[in-house]
């Protein structure tokens, strides 16, 4: 692949065989981070986890400390008292069968986040096989299957992300922009290194946390020395 100027001057900036410290690499992909918009920061953290198996899937949720910078939109499962609490809480979205009707038959998907009282599950159960593979599936184990929708919505807009281990053991999660600065992104990185090493599964075995890349939306890969997250 063929990359512009920008990305190749960004590549000069930095040593890509070496593992820096967080801070320096939060630092480093604020700098490589060129393009003329807020960029977005991601970090990408490769685990010693088999996720063919059950017992080593990781999975979770956080409210970072800082957000993502992004506002996401809400679409809410419920009804009765339920749906005007989603309602009162922010969400942008409340129905039932409607939104599956919508879903389902106009590829509409202008939500970021999908949350489900546990009584409508019936009903979001018939657009599983859609939401599922765009990772929008309500789902307990990330407070997105829930009786309390006003908490789960307020933790949304306050910047609550979801994580899960991928296919090839790595869990992908936006930790913030660009214009953060790197100590607001230190602690959403932080943040999230300590819910994934608390979320160990006790079945895996050796070196958990094999490698922490950090990048913008734009930039380059910049890798932190994942021994500064073990205590």
């Amino acid at each position: 692949m063929k990359r512009g100027k920008k990305y190749q001057d960004s590549l000069k900036a930095y040593d890509k065989t070496m593992q820096y410290e967080p801070i320096d690499a939060l630092a480093l992909s604020i700098d490589t981070a060129k393009a003329n918009f807020d960029e977005t920061i991601e970090a990408s953290i490769r685990l010693g986890v088999d996720p063919r198996h059950a017992d080593q899937q990781v999975r979770g949720a956080i409210v970072l400390p800082h957000g993502t910078g992004k506002t996401l939109r809400v679409l809410v499962f419920a009804k009765g008292d339920s749906a005007k609490e989603a309602q009162d809480a922010g969400a942008e979205y409340v129905g039932g069968d409607e939104f599956v009707e919508k879903i389902k038959n106009e590829n509409w998907f202008e939500f970021d986040v999908c949350v489900a009282t546990p009584d409508m599950m019936g009903v979001v159960g018939k657009i599983g096989r859609v939401l599922g593979p765009k990772g929008l599936m309500p789902n307990p184990k990330s407070g997105t299957v829930t009786k309390d929708v006003a908490k789960a919505i307020t933790d949304i807009k306050a910047g609550k992300v979801e994580y899960r281990v991928d296919k090839t053991a790595i869990v992908h999660v936006i930790i913030g922009k660009k214009s953060f600065g790197k100590e607001k992104l230190m602690d959403n990185l932080a943040a999230l290194m300590e819910a994934l090493i608390k979320a160990k599964p006790s079945a895996a075995k050796g070196t958990y946390l094999k490698s922490v890349v950090v990048s913008s939306t734009m930039g380059p890969g910049i890798k932190i020395n994942p021994i500064r997250f073990v205590n």
